[in-house]
């Protein structure tokens, strides 16, 4: 038992290899500012490549609806910024997303229109693609990152290793790397276009908060991603879970619950305050935030329902509305399970398994789920990486995988190889944390296969031409192949929070002994 049990332990490497230490040695900030100029570096890099919809009139892409997100925010009223109207066509990039994007669009707004005025001017900025526009949305999001990625991920490192021994340490500068260089979060926000640096941002800050026992201030950041993307509910079952079993724990449970409570309305409150004087203005707003009318899935993402609609035909066979009653029967039976274990056992090092195992959960099974949602389940494989480096691994390619189709439509084909390639290279950089399922002959077997079909698909979907009959034929393959990897994963994340419930029940009864 004791030799089945190293074997799924993670393992360091010799310390006269380890390039990581040697960073880590110099002191967390120190080595935390070499790696971000690295990271920035890179971001630039990908920065000058094409993004979403570049010159393909008449919607373009996600750069257009953010830029045209400036342009309503910065020339109506805060009420009219999600109501229909001739001066603001919702059919036209309306916005989406809960007040804080808004209040992001509005500050990003203001730089464009400071520089570039004809960049966000009513109506005539339709498409506006000058070269001194493109560089100064290239720049807010890069400002975005620096202002709430990287001091969030410094956050987290602070308080994870602050009570690990000095052993475990060295693992702190790749860990840092692993988190900053993720390369499907780079290639989406400074490829593709985007801005989900500050709702992951603020969830990273509010797992540091949780890990220095701050809860009241974890409160306060998750509630502020929610106000961001309202995907971010993809992690809420865990936070729930942990905060409420938390509360339950101490001397005046109720006591704590209404503090919690209060901290979370109190920033809502505050957020929404502008649409608060009315529910008609606050259905206005929540109205955007579900889209149910665009169907349960669009494209060829690699969840549960588009997947599975290579044979089971769920939009001609079921009406909206029992689409919506089914997704989520779905997505709450299958993170309840890790929810639950939760709040009876409120571990830190469960928690982030919880974060992982939930947002899995929707990723797979909730209604209208696109591609780039593959980000929120990385997140917290990205935080564990130290514990589960292989799972970590996996993921990343796969994901890449997924996303593969959209970001070669975009023409990041180049950032896309060169990403992949420096992860490769950072992940197996002397000094890295190992684990030794990765040296098991079975298992080196399995993904040197899966890999080499990875590869084999990359090469097809770019050089071969599909059959007429079947003009996605190739998208639903990749589909197909990542949606088994995504499940697999997660069946593993779901067990392994199970065990460790398990042991930590075996703990406290020793303790009570």
């Amino acid at each position: 038992m004791e030799k089945k049990k190293k074997l799924n332990q993670p393992t360091k490497s010799e310390p006269e290899s380890d390039i990581w230490a040697f960073l880590t040695c110099r002191g967390t900030k120190s080595t935390f500012v070499c790696i971000s100029l690295f990271a920035l570096v890179v971001r630039l890099a990908v920065a000058i490549h094409p993004y979403s919809g570049a010159a393909t009139p008449p919607k373009f892409g996600d750069y257009e609806a953010q830029r045209h997100w400036m342009e309503i925010t910065i020339n109506l009223p805060v009420k009219e910024w999600y109501r229909n109207s001739s001066t603001n066509d919702l059919s036209y990039w309306g916005l989406d997303y809960p007040p804080l994007t808004a209040y992001q669009s509005y500050l990003h707004g203001l730089l464009l229109k400071f520089f570039d005025p004809s960049s966000v001017s009513l109506f005539t900025s339709r498409g506006y693609e000058s070269y001194i526009g493109k560089l100064l949305m290239r720049w807010t999001v890069l400002s975005s990152d620096l202002l709430i990625f990287f001091p969030a991920v410094l956050y987290f490192v602070t308080a994870y290793y602050s009570k690990k021994p000095i052993g475990e340490k060295s693992s702190m500068a790749w860990h840092i790397a692993m988190v900053l260089l993720n390369p499907c979060l780079i290639l989406i926000d400074h490829g593709h276009f985007q801005y989900n640096c500050i709702s992951l941002g603020l969830t990273i800050a509010a797992v540091a908060a949780i890990f220095s026992d701050r809860d009241l201030v974890g409160s306060v950041f998750f509630s502020l991603a929610l106000n961001h993307k309202q995907m971010s509910a993809y992690y809420a079952p865990a936070f729930f879970g942990y905060l409420l079993g938390k509360c339950l724990r101490r001397r005046n449970p109720a006591f704590e619950i209404s503090k919690l409570g209060l901290v979370v309305l109190g920033t809502f409150a505050i957020v929404w305050l502008p649409y608060l004087y009315s529910a008609d203005a606050s259905l206005e707003v929540l109205s955007r935030l579900a889209p149910f009318e665009r169907g349960i899935y669009e494209d060829y993402v690699a969840n549960f329902w588009c997947t599975t609609s290579i044979l089971v035909k769920w939009k001609r066979l079921f009406a909206t509305q029992l689409l919506k009653l089914l997704s989520l029967a779905a997505t709450i039976s299958t993170f309840l399970p890790s929810m639950i274990q939760l709040i009876l056992l409120p571990t830190k090092q469960s928690f982030l398994y919880g974060m992982l195992n939930c947002s899995f959960s929707f990723y797979l099974f909730s209604f209208q789920v696109h591609e780039k949602s593959i980000l929120l389940p990385l997140l917290p494989a990205s935080l564990l990486a130290v514990e589960e480096p292989f799972i970590f691994r996996w993921l990343i390619y796969y994901a890449l995988l997924s996303m593969f189709p959209l970001l070669r439509r975009d023409d990041l084909i180049l950032p896309y190889i060169a990403l992949y390639g420096l992860f490769v290279l950072l992940y197996y950089a002397p000094g890295r944390r190992t684990d030794t399922r990765e040296n098991n002959f079975f298992g080196s077997t399995l993904q040197s296969l899966l890999l080499t079909s990875s590869l084999i698909l990359h090469i097809i979907y770019m050089t071969v031409t599909p059959p007429e009959k079947y003009p996605f034929l190739s998208e639903a393959i990749i589909m197909l192949f990542s949606f088994s990897q995504f499940v697999l994963i997660s069946i593993y994340s779901n067990s392994k929070q199970c065990a460790l419930s398990k042991q930590d029940q075996v703990d406290i009864k020793k303790k009570s002994l």
